[in-house]
Order: C-alpha cells, then sequence, then structure tokens
C-alpha cells in the first residue's frame, strides 16, 4: 500500500480509505483536550458547561429512538447529519464540551442490530467522534465560539449495551469479574482511542467494580484522559446501593481522571449527592454533574412527561458552591435549558469580575 494511502492505523489496525480519514480525522485547530480546558477555566474560576441530552435533541428533531437497541447511536448510520445539527444546536446554546454520540455504540452492537462487518462496525463508532469534532471545528471556524471546543468521547456503562435498563441498578456486575468488565469495554475505548479521543466520558456507571474496572482499563490508553460520572438510586447513593465516597475513592486512583460526579439523576439529588463527598474535596479532584430534567422514565413507555422539569439552572449556584467544575443536562435536557444555563452563568461570571475590581 503507497505511503500517500497509508496515511492512519485505525482502531484494531484495521485501515480505513482516505476520504473518510480526511473528512474525520484532519487536524482540527478549533478544539482543545480537556485538562487544558479546565487549567484555563479554574484559573479563572470559570464553570465549563456541557451540552445536554443528545437524543433528547434528536427526538425533537422527528428520530425515533425509543425502545432501539442502538439508541442515538443507530443514526450513525442511518442518518449521520442529524448528529451533527444536534451537536451544533448545543453548541449555538453555548455548550463548551460536547459529547460524542457513542454511549451505546459497541462493535458487537452495531455487528448484531444492523447486520454490519466488524470493520464497518468500528468505522461506525470512530465516527461518532469525527461527527463531533466536524461541528466543534465548523462552529469554531465560523469564529461563533467565544473559547475552544472540548470534545468528549461517550463511553456508557455495559449495561447500555445490554439495552436492559441495568446501567441504573449494576447487578450484572454481581455476576462479572473486573478482567470480563475490561474485555466488555476494551473494544469500544480501542477504537475511540485509535480515533484519537483525548477524553472520554465515561457515563453512568451504576456500580463501584464497574468504575474500578474502567480505571484500571484507562491505563491501556495513556494519551486518553476521562471524567467518570455514576448513576444513582437516590441523594447519597450509586444504583449498586454502594456510598458515592466509595466511587469517588475509586475514580481517584487514576491521575487520567480528571472529573467524577453523577449523570442522568433527578437535579434534586446533586446537592445531598455532593454534599456526600464534600470531604473528598481537592484541587485536583473536580465534580462534575448533570442530570437529567426531573421527570420519571418508564421502560415501557419512556419519558413520562406529565411531572414538571426541574429548573436546572436554579439549582446550579449551589453545586458550583460545592465545587461543580462541569455542569451540563443530560436526558430530557435540550438546547434551550442549556441555554439559560449559559446565560446564567455568564452573568455569574461578569458579577464576579465585577466584584473583584470593586475589592
Amino acid at each position: 500500500m503507497q505511503s500517500s494511502v497509508l496515511v492512519q492505523k485505525l482502531c484494531l489496525g484495521k485501515y480505513m480509505s482516505l476520504d473518510f480519514i480526511h473528512f474525520y480525522f484532519t487536524p482540527l485547530l478549533f478544539l482543545m483536550n480537556l485538562r487544558a480546558r479546565l487549567r484555563i477555566d479554574s484559573s479563572h474560576e470559570r464553570v465549563l458547561l456541557l451540552d445536554g441530552g443528545l437524543a433528547t435533541e434528536l427526538e425533537a428533531q422527528g428520530a425515533h429512538l425509543q425502545g432501539d437497541p442502538l439508541w442515538s447511536a443507530r443514526l450513525l448510520h442511518t442518518n449521520p447529519q442529524a448528529i451533527k445539527t444536534a451537536h451544533h444546536s448545543f453548541l449555538l446554546s453555548g455548550a463548551d464540551v460536547i459529547i460524542s454520540a457513542t454511549y451505546q455504540a459497541t462493535i458487537q452492537g452495531f455487528v448484531e442490530h444492523l447486520g454490519v462487518s466488524s470493520d464497518t462496525a468500528r468505522e461506525l463508532l470512530a465516527s461518532g467522534l469525527g461527527l463531533a469534532e466536524a461541528a466543534a471545528t465548523a462552529f469554531s471556524s465560523g469564529k461563533r465560539a467565544a473559547h475552544p471546543v472540548v470534545v468528549a468521547a461517550s463511553v456508557g456503562s455495559y449495561g447500555a449495551f445490554l439495552h436492559d435498563g441495568s446501567e441504573f441498578s449494576g447487578a450484572y456486575a454481581d455476576k462479572m469479574s473486573i478482567e470480563e468488565l475490561k474485555a466488555c469495554h476494551r473494544p469500544q475505548l480501542e477504537c475511540l482511542a485509535a480515533a484519537g479521543a483525548e477524553v472520554l466520558a465515561l457515563e453512568t456507571i451504576p456500580s463501584v467494580k464497574e468504575a474500578g474496572a474502567l480505571v484500571e482499563l484507562l491505563r491501556e490508553f495513556p494519551n486518553c484522559d476521562a471524567w467518570i460520572s455514576f448513576s444513582c438510586k437516590d441523594g447519597t447513593r450509586l444504583s449498586d446501593g454502594s456510598p458515592l465516597q466509595d466511587g469517588v475513592r475509586v475514580a481517584s486512583r487514576s491521575t487520567q481522571v480528571l472529573a467524577v460526579g453523577v449523570n442522568c439523576c433527578p437535579p434534586e439529588w446533586v446537592e445531598t449527592l455532593l454534599d456526600s463527598v464534600a470531604a473528598l474535596r481537592s484541587p485536583d479532584r473536580r465534580w462534575v454533574v448533570y442530570p437529567n430534567s426531573g421527570e420519571e422514565w418508564d421502560a415501557q413507555h419512556g419519558w413520562q412527561t406529565g411531572k414538571t422539569a426541574t429548573n436546572i439552572t436554579a439549582l446550579s449556584d449551589v453545586w458550583i458552591k460545592q465545587g461543580a467544575a462541569l455542569i451540563g443536562g443530560c436526558c430530557r435536557v435540550g438546547p434551550d435549558q442549556i441555554g439559560e444555563l449559559r446565560r446564567h452563568l455568564n452573568r455569574r461570571h461578569s458579577t464576579e469580575e465585577e466584584a473583584d475590581l470593586e475589592t
């Protein structure tokens, strides 16, 4: 194979076409890795704003995702432009960090549910990161971004692959060894790392055991940083019943883990969850929180919209005082809510700057 064609080996040593590589992996001048962005923003006491629920915005565009074993990852195959459009919507709303459509994207899942080859499955998985980076680059190159955008590659729990709601129980972890959990996650991390992921969003992790497996697995990918966010069953415990403190301690074993926190829990739980780990707070340990809207989920019928959504913006000041450095939304939190939170954070920062000038 000529050197002009052999541009880059990706995803377990499989070759991709030049067109694919150029489209998704051209050096991106308008992105920043999370470690650098956190260092810059923490020095100015700024909070990084995450995006909201990607599937929520895709459904608002007309996608039918309820009950799909691939969830939003199916659109990597059927409608990648919709994913780019959804990323763009959150960027327009002021998100500093966007998360790729790879939460429920696995090589095995694509092979089983799309009937594609393993090579094609790897390309689809890598394309999730590429689409997010392309959206961020297009947005930033249009000079609409005040700061470089961070792109995080989403990695869901093993329960997300199982598609049985067990990312909110973690029951499967009791039947699996650490090595088995690592083996389940390894192909996804290998592909995303080979595609150039600099930060992994290890999301909706329901158990201390799975967090420990991921912390060990991260050592195999030394060029990747990460955050770990847990799913929880109440205001102090992870979904497996363990105290959040135990999850934070396990996550903190790795210097690659830049932030620890919670996602896809009711917003009302966040304050007590962060209170429960207040003694573990340190300059090197940042909190990440991105709850859902507070509406109720039914496994058969999806989100029940009868309950009024909680105003995340109204609660965010408390979370910031508790040390949250990354704040956003998860399921049922759309660009409008992220835009409201952006305006609030901007006002907050302006007020703090004015107070500093007066002192």
